[in-house]
């Protein structure tokens, strides 16, 4: 089961959590505010739950983690966030040009890392971890998913144009599911 580790500031618990749900021909997409990372957490580990069914009905399945990447980065396109909302896409809202966007598979990183942790789930691969990085300890500014396949960590962000690369960051916080 998919439970990241979150530690939650008391700033944070203090804050709460708002969530608005928005559905696209019986697809959802989760908005949250930026400002929130644990909402934003709740909401990718929802989104990925709701995403299993689909992914391993539906979507294609791969021999190794640099095969999956190739394969889906040929089907997503970046598209930022609007301002001042977080997009979080299930993979079968992601996957249609019926999504927020209305291009098929548009999304940020956060929608790129329900997909890729969606689909390490149905492939078995089950030793993964999600990536915070930012400028400081306490915004993070991009997340991405690493596997460990055959006893190695492979970096799956789709917002790169190779596999197993990232950008450098100061801060980078990792959070085991």
């Amino acid at each position: 089961m998919f439970k990241p580790n979150i530690l939650i500031s008391q700033f944070q618990r203090k804050r709460g959590y708002l969530a608005a749900f928005f559905y696209f021909c019986q697809m959802a997409t989760l908005i949250t505010p930026y400002t929130d990372i644990n909402a934003t957490m709740r909401g990718i580990h929802k989104q990925v739950c709701d995403s299993i069914q689909f992914y391993c009905d539906k979507m294609p399945f791969y021999n190794t983690p640099q095969q999956m990447f190739d394969s889906l980065k040929q089907m997503v396109t970046y598209k930022n966030d609007p301002p001042g909302v977080e997009l979080l896409q299930t993979v079968q809202t992601l996957m249609t040009d019926k999504n927020y966007w209305g291009i098929k598979g548009a999304g940020d990183c956060d929608c790129f890392s329900i997909l890729i942790l969606t689909a390490c789930c149905c492939h078995n691969w089950n030793d993964q971890r999600i990536v915070l990085a930012g400028r400081s300890k306490v915004a993070p500014v991009h997340i991405w998913t690493e596997v460990k396949y055959n006893g190695k960590w492979y970096c799956m962000d789709l917002t790169q144009k190779l596999f197993n690369t990232h950008r450098p960051y100061k801060f980078i916080q990792y959070l085991y599911v």
